[in-house]
Formats: C-alpha cells, sequence, structure tokens
C-alpha cells in the first residue's frame, strides 16, 4: 500500500448495473485504487464475464433479463465461488438475509458514500488474503494428514507402515503397544483415516482419566434416572462412533467389571445403557491402546483373558524412541517447521552440537518429550539458531532408574518401613524431582515421568505437592 491509502492490485472486479451512470461511478473510484475493472449491465452478462477469472462481483439487485438474485441464485446451483456485493436502491432485512443465504459477501444500499464502498472492497480481499493463509496453515499443521505426521525411516517404523497398510482397509479389532509418547495415538488415527469407516467419526476415550462408574457411562451411555445425576438420557461414545472407529487408550486401566461389558460389545455389537434394557446395535470398529504388557496383566488376574485375544487379533508395538535414533534428525526437522516462532516464521534452525545432544539423549519420554523440547527451544531460540544450551533436556533413562545410595533402601529395611509405605516415599520423590526439573511445567514433568498429565495432577494433589514449591 503506498502512503497515500491507495492499494496497488492486480484484483479484477466486476461492476454490474443497468445504470451507465452508477456503472461509471464504480469504474473511475476502483480503478483509482489499481483494481482491473470489467462491466455488465444484465444479468446474463454477468454469468458470461464470469467465464473468465473474476474476484469480485459489485451487482445491483435489479437489472434486465435476470435480477441480481437470480444470479445469485445461479453461481449457488453451479457451484461456482465468487465474491458477490450486492446493491440495491430497495433495501429490506429479507432482502439482505436472503442476499447472504445465497452466498452475497455483503450488502450495499444506494444512495452509497463512495468511501463506504472502498472500505468493503478493501474489507473483503483482506478477508480473503486471511481465510487464504489460515487454510494454508492449517493443512501444513493441523489439517494435515495423520499418515504424515508419522516419521522415521528406521526398520521398526517402515515395519509398523507396512502392518498399517495391510489392515487398514479391514475391519479387524487392532491393539497398539509401546511406551507412553511413543505415537499410539496418532497410528490409530491413521488406520481410521485409511479405514473403510473413515467417512464416520474417530472417537476417543481416556480410560485411565476417568474412575470406574464414570467410565461406564462414558462407553455405553445411560438412561435418564439410572442414578442421582443422570437427570437427562445420554448416548455413550459407542453409540456416537457408530459406523465409525472408537479408540480406547489406555484400556490396561479398565477394571474387570467394565472389561466383562466391552467383551459383549466386541462379541455381539450391542450393549445397554446403564440403567436401560433395551440392546443397542452398534457397527464399530475398535482399536485399543496401552503401555502395559497386557500377557502380564492377565497372568496376575488384573485382565480378561478373553478380552485380550478379542483385543489382540492385530497387535502393533510402538518402539521407544531410544531404539530408532536413526529417526531423530527426520523427527526434528518435522518438529521445527509444526513449531515455528510465529505461523509466518521461517523455521528454526538447530546446529551440530545440539543435534548430537538429541542423538545422545535417551528420551524417557519418547517422541512426545522429543517434540516438548524442540518446541521450548524454538521459543528459547527466538526462532533462530538452536543451541544445545537451548535444550533443557530431562534425565535419562539410566538416571531415570532408582538407586540404592539415592533412595537408602536399606535405611528403610532397618527402620522396618513396610513395603506400601516406602514405595509411596519412592514416587513422592520421584514427583518433586520431575517438577524441580521441569521448573514446576506438569506437562514437562508428566513427560519426564512417562505418565499422562491427568495421571500426574492426580498424584499431585494425593501427596499434597504443589509446582511452585518445587521449582525454588
Amino acid at each position: 500500500m503506498e502512503s497515500s491509502g491507495r492499494i496497488m492490485t492486480s484484483k479484477r472486479v466486476l461492476v454490474a448495473d443497468d445504470d451507465p451512470v452508477v456503472r461509471a461511478l464504480l469504474r473511475n473510484l476502483l480503478s483509482a485504487e489499481g483494481y482491473t475493472i470489467v462491466e455488465a449491465k444484465t444479468g446474463n452478462e454477468v454469468l458470461q464475464a464470469l467465464n473468465d477469472h473474476i474476484d469480485l462481483v459489485l451487482m445491483d439487485v435489479r437489472m434486465p433479463d435476470l435480477g441480481g438474485m437470480e444470479v445469485l441464485q445461479r453461481l449457488k446451483e453451479q457451484g461456482r465461488e465468487v465474491g458477490v456485493l450486492m446493491m440495491t436502491a430497495f433495501g429490506s432485512s429479507n432482502l439482505a438475509i436472503r442476499a447472504i443465504q445465497l452466498g452475497a459477501y455483503d450488502y450495499i444500499t444506494k444512495p452509497f458514500e463512495l468511501e463506504d464502498v472502498l472500505l468493503t472492497v478493501r474489507r473483503y480481499f483482506e478477508h480473503q488474503a486471511l481465510a487464504a493463509e489460515v487454510k494454508d496453515l492449517r493443512s501444513k499443521v493441523a489439517g494435515r494428514d495423520p499418515a504424515e505426521r508419522m516419521v522415521g525411516q528406521s526398520p521398526k517404523m517402515l515395519e509398523v507402515y507396512k502392518i498399517v497398510g495391510r489392515i487398514a482397509q479391514t475391519d479387524a479389532t487392532v491393539l497398539i503397544t509401546g511406551e507412553t509418547g511413543t505415537g499410539k495415538e496418532l497410528v490409530a488415527e491413521v488406520i481410521h483415516q485409511n479405514s473403510a469407516y473413515r467417512t464416520g467419526p474417530l472417537v476417543k476415550v481416556g480410560c485411565a482419566s476417568l474412575p470406574e462408574t464414570l467410565l461406564e457411562s462414558e462407553l455405553f451411555g445411560h438412561e435418564k434416572g439410572a442414578f442421582t445425576s443422570a437427570v437427562v438420557q445420554r448416548k455413550g461414545r459407542f453409540e456416537l462412533a457408530h459406523k465409525g472407529t472408537i479408540f480406547l487408550d489406555e484400556i490396561g486401566e479398565m477394571t474387570l467389571s467394565t472389561q466383562k461389558k466391552l467383551l459383549r460389545v466386541l462379541q455381539e455389537k450391542e450393549f445397554e445403557r446403564v440403567g436401560g434394557s433395551t440392546p443397542i446395535r452398534v457397527d464399530t470398529r475398535v482399536i485399543a491402546a496401552t503401555n502395559r504388557n497386557l500377557a502380564d496383566e492377565v497372568a496376575n488376574g488384573k485382565f480378561r483373558e478373553d478380552l485380550y485375544y478379542r483385543l489382540n487379533v492385530i497387535a502393533i508395538d510402538m518402539p521407544p524412541l531410544r531404539e530408532r535414533k536413526d529417526d531423530i534428525p527426520l523427527l526434528v526437522e518435522h518438529f521445527l517447521d509444526k513449531h515455528r516462532l510465529t505461523p509466518t516464521s521461517p523455521p528454526a534452525k538447530i546446529s551440530e552440537e545440539a543435534m548430537a545432544a538429541l542423538e545422545a539423549h535417551d528420551w524417557p519420554g519418547n517422541v512426545r518429550e522429543l517434540e516438548n523440547s524442540i518446541a521450548r527451544a524454538v521459543v528459547l531460540a527466538q526462532g533462530g539458531v538452536i543451541t544445545s544450551r537451548h535444550l533443557l533436556l530431562g534425565p535419562s533413562a539410566a538416571e531415570s532408574r532408582i538407586s540404592r545410595r539415592g533412595l537408602d533402601l536399606a535405611g528403610f529395611l532397618d527402620r522396618g518401613t513396610p513395603l506400601p509405605e516406602a514405595l509411596t516415599q519412592i514416587e513422592r520423590q520421584f514427583l518433586v524431582e520431575a517438577l524441580r526439573r521441569a521448573d514446576g511445567v506438569e506437562l514437562e514433568a508428566a513427560s519426564l515421568l512417562g505418565i499422562e498429565l491427568e495421571t500426574l495432577l492426580a498424584k499431585l494433589k494425593r501427596y499434597g505437592l504443589s509446582p511452585e514449591r518445587q521449582v525454588a
């Protein structure tokens, strides 16, 4: 934009009005702003002119052969996308509402102020530019195909890709195993997006974050009056996932009672809402995930064997990052592109020493910890070059192990400390140390400990800990 306020642009604007005086007035006004003007005096001429590229149409409601509203209707029926500003000397709320419903951007009433016309035209093009920028950013980040967010070329990741490719189009139940932060949820998204259920919803349930009484209601819904707070009927996640996919995260946390009801859904494809007696049938693909060894849980009587085999039709084991360190440079490049300092900033760079530090780290929090570290480093480096001083890495896997010297295990025995109490003290010390290393950032502390944020918050409440006290 020049200092005079004039906009230099190559945008093509179609001025459509049967009054030559109005067309001349708008032509002079807009061409002085740098717009290329095309003129039409009838509705049919508007449709003909739109066969060439037009960025915006200023169109009168009343014109010979086809009025402006009829032109709008035809554009909508044909699915043609072009900005339209309607003009009329016969303003009414009904007309304005109808024009907007048919796709018009705005509505100008005659006689109009020239400055108002200019402001409306400028606002339209600013809106279009902003919408294009938002669309571009969404396509690069949030709107990206989940498969494009699966990064890695290591043999173990290539094996994961092969399994996903083979089973995505089937309706087989899938069990995804692996440590926290390895990308189990992302794999579930990829399977859903490439399955026959992709037109339906992907409904996610965090089994670890809900107590048994709430989890059952969340999964299967409840009838009005089923319990004290059930004031209305509510559909459960399985109903909401009909013709789609349900992702049961951390299924190893589910109680035996709820496991039994889940088994029935897998076997018979039906269930009743809590407090109800009418069977509800669903066609839903089930994907489950856990960071536990379910075979061990079965052996210990904590997980139903029949449910385990129902879930474990297709098994995908996500490798921890320490077992695929060759993928770290690719992941870093991906996260630098994703976590820019501002949406329009170029990706930050990373020094060789910083990359070497990343490759040497054990990553107990896996890919999630790496992403958090890169996002934080970008901010600390102000979007420039990331060096090792910008990397606040947590403890390695070796440092995370409990050492005899650090915890005085012999002292526990000498004092006759019962095992449950000793374990409680050890857990509390772990929480305090994680908060200290994470500078009180709860999400980062959860990543260091390899647990979900909800789990960390529950433990902090249990032990009466607050992040602020541990940072000082």
